[in-house]
């Protein structure tokens, strides 16, 4: 589960609650600025006009990107001379397709879901090893684009939409899926050759299954060996599952769509792995422990020289409390190397593997010394060396060089993402030098040859900037994207309370006044992936909107948020690693945070607070209303998971355990036996279309509040998925939460002394 969240990002101060800071006043902007739904919604976030998908040309010369307008979500190819600054346009969707609309598959509208990718146009693109030519996917199509002439060629333009298509390591061949079934294209010849028979709807071939893409992290399910000549490839057969239909209320006349969803305690794809000729021929399996180890978490096959490292796994059990690397031989035979265990779950962030170029070793990650460290292991998984130690929080393997350098992401604190760098001495690694910190978030693309980089940051603003292999910037990539008319009033507070420090983010209305006492708004996610409080400025502004209209908002993040120890993100199970009833850790955390802040900012009205969310938020804002209506006067709830029974397998189950080892823990996080103790209004909202938290959660709960008598307003977004992407629906859709809080939670009053 993912959130749709919208923030801002300014310098993390670790201050008192009673010291945060107010809100600047934005010349000649009213308050609140009635443009602002309109700006935010067509400039989605103020995310458009950014590059994005950055790639180097393997010497680190040219720099590669998609970008759209500041108002237009149809992506462009462009690319960037590092040397000159001279940046220019190479292609647009448009021309390929010739004035034509572009067609989407049933299956790519669906990865972009799992990918919360609302943008048009060209949304990937690939690089030939030479840096030649770039590979386009389009409208199910795909092109290649000659980067000195200009020059395109369609590489695939049959009926069938193709899925996921990936060049080959030398750039000689492209393999795809189309129509269940794997294929390979011949690029020097056209030839197109058929892999895998018997694809269906039920029976996958290279595909991802659902919980992958959308849980485990993995959206690709066919791997190229380094040599071009045999492909690896995921078989999902979904025969014993569950199907799900959405419908178009709005359009009867239209069959309903079905998809395979998995529920905990019921059954998930069966997962196996194939070898297949890139000559075509028979599958050879691979055979592991399937029934220990039905997860297939990640696939890694990278060449390093002067040796082949083998195809590496990692399958994980069903409890996700322990899991495997396994190495592969050509016969399809496995070789443990290391397993991971866990009392309470192991994180899927913290489960890869990547080998050492010389293939001397491999890295993973692992929480076992209580917070999370970037780990090096010799090639038959000993001889451990801790790389980046806990107290530097360890959060992403952002990189590797022909050479043995390593890039990583770390957070010793979670509002400052630092980009570390780790370069080969004697038979292991000295010490981590820092290349970047302050608050911010950071992401990494990396030209492996060269040792080039091009580090994007958010801080106040978005900016993408490419570096050297020695870490001097050498050019900034340019955008269009416009710039909010205001910034956020933005402080951000610890709280010391019961023998822990939690971390919150307070807003106040632009005009704030010290001598009056606002309603408090919490904007609430809550559960685990997702920190709410960060340094990403552009990140708050709803946020802030939402205070101009005469409000606190405060963001809190409880325990079982990530970028802490694992204490901290394991605190939805106790220390056997069994209950996983984390709304009560939620609410108790929430409320106990809002309770400390009203103590030390008298402008909270403690007695006038409000509630909103989306996704895991919208669960925990329904859940705020239903348990402690004492506390929380209104909710709004977007899309919420009301009974997790009827959730997915992978993330569920990695909290809660299975049904039947913890009916308790799931009786205790339904919202619906919750119905009959409603006193305060609530705002359910949920599109129709949603294929991740289906439309039929909110509808039961609406249900079972209406049979318990109890009013509360309902708002289905017709035909919308768990991503409104839309930008007069998100419009309306905030400008009507707005009205509905503040309709319960009025305006402002003075201070009594």
């Amino acid at each position: 589960m993912r959130l749709l969240s919208v923030l801002i990002a300014l310098p993390m101060l670790m201050i008192p609650a009673a010291q945060a800071g107010d809100a600047p006043l934005i010349a000649g902007v009213p308050v609140p600025d009635p443009q602002f739904l309109r700006d935010f919604a067509e400039t989605n976030a103020y995310r458009l006009g950014h590059p994005t998908s950055i790639k180097l040309s393997p010497d680190g010369q040219r720099a590669y990107f998609l970008r759209s307008g500041a108002r237009d979500p149809v992506q462009r190819l462009y690319e960037t001379e590092i040397a000159s600054g001279r940046t220019r346009e190479l292609i647009t969707p448009a021309q390929l397709l010739g004035g034509a609309e572009e067609q989407l598959s049933v299956a790519e509208k669906a990865r972009r879901e799992r990918l919360r990718l609302s943008a048009k146009g060209f949304t990937s693109f690939q690089l030939s090893p030479d840096g030649q030519s770039l590979v386009l996917p389009l409208s199910g199509k795909v092109y290649a684009l000659d980067r000195t002439s200009g020059r395109v060629r369609a590489l695939y333009e049959g009926e069938a939409a193709v899925e996921t298509p990936t060049l080959s390591e030398d750039g000689q061949r492209l393999a795809y899926v189309k129509d269940h079934d794997l294929y390979l294209r011949e690029l020097a010849s056209g030839v197109e050759r058929k892999l895998t028979r018997g694809g269906s709807e039920t029976l996958t071939h290279g595909l991802a299954e659902f919980v992958a893409q959308e849980e485990m992290g993995r959206q690709q399910g066919f791997w190229w060996s380094p040599d071009g000549r045999t492909l690896a490839y995921e078989e999902a057969d979904h025969s014993g599952m569950e199907r799900f239909a959405i419908a178009d209320p709005a359009k009867p006349e239209q069959a309903p769509q079905s998809f395979y969803y998995p529920r905990p305690g019921k059954a998930n794809a069966k997962v196996r792995l194939g070898l297949v000729s890139s000559a075509g021929g028979k599958t050879t399996w691979v055979r592991w422990d399937a029934e220990r180890y039905p997860y297939l978490l990640r696939v890694e096959w990278r060449k390093t020289a002067p040796v082949q490292v083998p195809l590496t796994l990692i399958v994980q059990s069903r409890d996700q409390r322990e899991q495997a690397i396994l190495t592969v031989t050509p016969g399809g035979a496995t070789k443990t190397l290391l397993v991971q265990q866990d009392a309470a779950w192991l994180d899927p962030d913290f489960s890869f593997l990547r080998w050492l170029p010389d293939g001397s070793g491999f890295l993973t990650a692992s929480e076992a010394s209580g917070r999370a460290e970037l780990e090096l292991y010799d090639a038959q998984g000993g001889q451990r060396q801790v790389l980046i130690p806990g107290e530097q929080g360890f959060l992403e393997l952002a990189g590797l060089t022909d050479d043995g350098r390593i890039y990583a992401l770390a957070a010793p604190t979670p509002d400052a993402v630092q980009l570390l760098r780790l370069s080969p001495d004697g038979p292991g690694y000295g010490r981590s030098e820092l290349l970047r910190a302050g608050p911010g978030e950071r992401e990494l693309s990396l030209a492996r040859r060269s040792g080039a980089y091009v580090l994007r940051e958010w801080t106040q603003d978005e900016t993408a900037t490419v570096h050297g292999a020695d870490g001097q910037p050498l050019a900034v990539l340019p955008s269009v994207g416009e710039s909010p008319r205001t910034r956020p009033g933005l402080s951000f507070v610890t709280v010391e309370a019961e023998g822990r420090r939690f971390h919150a983010a307070v807003l106040r209305p632009r005009d704030f006044d010290p001598g009056k006492r606002y309603p408090v708004i919490d904007s609430v996610y809550g559960g685990p992936t997702v920190s709410k409080v960060t340094a990403k400025a552009l990140d708050y502004l709803r946020e802030q909107w939402l205070a101009d209209h005469g409000a606190i908002v405060v963001r809190i993040d409880n325990r079982g948020t990530p970028r802490r120890d694992r204490a901290w993100a394991r605190a939805f199970k106790d220390a056997e690693g069994r209950n996983g009833d984390g709304l009560s850790v939620i609410l108790h955390d929430q409320a106990l945070v809002l309770r400390e802040l009203a103590k030390t900012i008298p402008q909270m009205d403690i007695a006038r607070v409000g509630i909103y969310g989306w996704s895991y938020g919208g669960t925990s804002s329904a859940a705020a209303v239903l348990r402690m209506p004492e506390l929380f006067k209104v909710a709004v709830a977007g899309a919420p998971v009301t009974d997790w029974l009827d959730y997915d397998t992978h993330y569920t189950e990695r909290y809660l355990d299975l049904p039947a080892a913890n009916p308790q823990g799931y009786a205790k996080s339904s919202l619906l036996a919750d119905a009959p103790n409603l006193q305060r209004p609530l705002l359910l909202i949920h599109g129709t279309g949603d294929d991740n938290v289906y439309f039929s959660h909110s509808l039961k709960l609406a249900d079972a509040l209406f049979k318990a008598g109890k009013p509360f307003e309902f708002m289905p977004l017709v035909n919308f998925t768990h991503m409104v992407a839309d930008p007069l629906v998100q419009e309306r859709l905030y400008g009507r939460i707005a009205d509905f809080l503040f309709t319960h939670l009025g305006a402002p009053q003075p201070l009594l002394p």
